[in-house]
């Protein structure tokens, strides 16, 4: 179980949530405390993963089926050219430890489904969507619903975007 108590070098790290009014020392632990699922490594659920681990949410969680090809990189920018080849989730998992070594990694190398969903979710506060496929997308948001879980998803075509947080 992670400590929500702020150490020396967290407090340092985080300097400048702490001194917003907005997150101050009290939402710092919160963000320590809160477990994050991300669907995705891929161009959506990497820089999510990168502001997640950054921001110190304390424990993240990775679904992905899939490994690191070198056309991935001008838009996976978690992953790197010595990732090739690599799953995404353990490729994620070693830059996550590389921006910040407090935040705790769970590895789900699978594609997530109706069936596996459900059990997914519950285990996490909050749930990012970055996936590419509507069976995945369908999935999670039932699942969501059903977990009573807060689901943000995110959609990008060419050079369009979206983002929908639903509770």
């Amino acid at each position: 179980m992670i400590t929500t108590a702020l150490t020396d070098e967290e407090l340092e790290r985080y300097a400048r949530h702490i001194v917003l009014p907005e997150i101050g020392g009290a939402g710092q632990q919160r963000l320590k405390r809160a477990r994050v699922l991300v669907i995705g490594a891929g161009g959506l659920g990497a820089p999510v993963l990168e502001y997640l681990a950054a921001a110190g949410v304390g424990t993240l969680g990775i679904v992905d089926d899939d490994s690191v090809s070198l056309s991935n990189l001008q838009r996976q920018v978690i992953h790197g050219t010595d990732a090739v080849g690599m799953a995404k989730t353990d490729s994620a998992k070693t830059a996550i430890a590389r921006i910040n070594p407090n935040v705790a990694v769970e590895l789900h190398n699978l594609r997530l489904t109706a069936d596996n969903a459900p059990d997914l979710v519950a285990r996490y506060d909050i749930v990012v969507d970055g996936s590419d496929n509507f069976e995945t997308r369908y999935a999670v948001a039932d699942a969501c619903a059903a977990g009573k879980r807060p689901l943000v998803h995110a959609a990008v075509g060419r050079f369009d975007g979206s983002v929908t947080v639903l509770k």
